[in-house]
Order: C-alpha cells, then sequence, then structure tokens
C-alpha cells in the first residue's frame, strides 16, 4: 500500500476553472493532538476485484470522472479491448474484435467495434495497450465506459487493424 498524504499538495492547475476535488476541504484547521491525521487526498477502492493503481493513490491529478478519484461508480460489464486510438483528452476509442455466425454457412466472420472509453490520468496508455474497461454511467454523448486496468503492449508490430479475440 502506497503511504497516505496528510499535507495538502496542489495539482496542476491548466484549466480556468480552480482544479480540486470535491471531497476534501483545503482550509481545514489541524489539530495539534490529533491521533491519526486523515488523507489529503480522495480514493476510493472500485471493488470487483480491481486494484487501485499507486498512481491514483499517490499522484496529483484532478479528474471528477475517475473511478479512483473522482464521482463515477463500475457497474455492469467488465470489458477488454486493444486501444486503438489516444487523439482526444482524458478520452481514448478501444477496439474489441469478435466473431459472428452465419448459420447458412456455418462460418464465423470477423467482426468488430469501437467503443469511446474515458481515460484516467493514473493509466498512462499508447495505441496497442490491452485495457480493461468497466461500464459507468453516461459521462457525455458517446462515453459509457471507464479504463480500471492497463496492460502495456505485448507485440507492437500487429498493428491497429489486426483481430484479436480475449
Amino acid at each position: 500500500m502506497a503511504p497516505i498524504r496528510t499535507t495538502y499538495v496542489e495539482c496542476d492547475q491548466h484549466e480556468k476553472a480552480y482544479q480540486s476535488q470535491d471531497a476534501i476541504f483545503v482550509a481545514r484547521k489541524r489539530v495539534v493532538g490529533a491521533k491519526k491525521a486523515k488523507s489529503m487526498r480522495y480514493v476510493k477502492n472500485v471493488g470487483l476485484g480491481i486494484k487501485t493503481p499507486s498512481t491514483a493513490i499517490e499522484g496529483t491529478y484532478v479528474d471528477k470522472k475517475c473511478p479512483f478519484t473522482g464521482n463515477v461508480n463500475i457497474r455492469g460489464r467488465i470489458l477488454k479491448g486493444v486501444v486503438a486510438s489516444t487523439k482526444m483528452n482524458r478520452t481514448i476509442i478501444v477496439r474489441r474484435d469478435y466473431l459472428h455466425f452465419i448459420p447458412k454457412y456455418r462460418r464465423y466472420e470477423k467482426r468488430h467495434k469501437n467503443v469511446a472509453v474515458h481515460c484516467s490520468p493514473a493509466f498512462s496508455v499508447k495505441e496497442g495497450d490491452v485495457v480493461t474497461i468497466g461500464q459507468c454511467r453516461p459521462l457525455s454523448k458517446t462515453v459509457r465506459f471507464n479504463v480500471v486496468a492497463h496492460e502495456p503492449a505485448v507485440n507492437v508490430a500487429a498493428g491497429k487493424k489486426s483481430f484479436r479475440v480475449f
């Protein structure tokens, strides 16, 4: 387990609005004879056997749509896929490959779907990486999933559109 931060460390302020976690009161009074110091960072356990990354516990980022440090619950489906694009801000496109059975020919055809997924700053994701995504409430018009685990790419030369079933 990572050490708990008891002093407030301000995050990088790149937005117009002041960035701070909703669950943390920055200007709280410190009691001199306090037995246990409370953490100055809000981190929660997502559950479902998903481990909270150390970058979420030790980091200074603020993301209200992060399942570990924000106001989002993971419920419903847990899926795996390959990262196809990382061009958007904190949103990635995950390619999910599957086989579809054609009864007339008694054979399978390859198909795929692209899923828009919110990626927390706790994960440094690149194209070709395998990510585990969890369903959550709608975060935007197209985003209904959140990255909960990340595995670096094993075979980088496989290509973006190569067919991979998990």
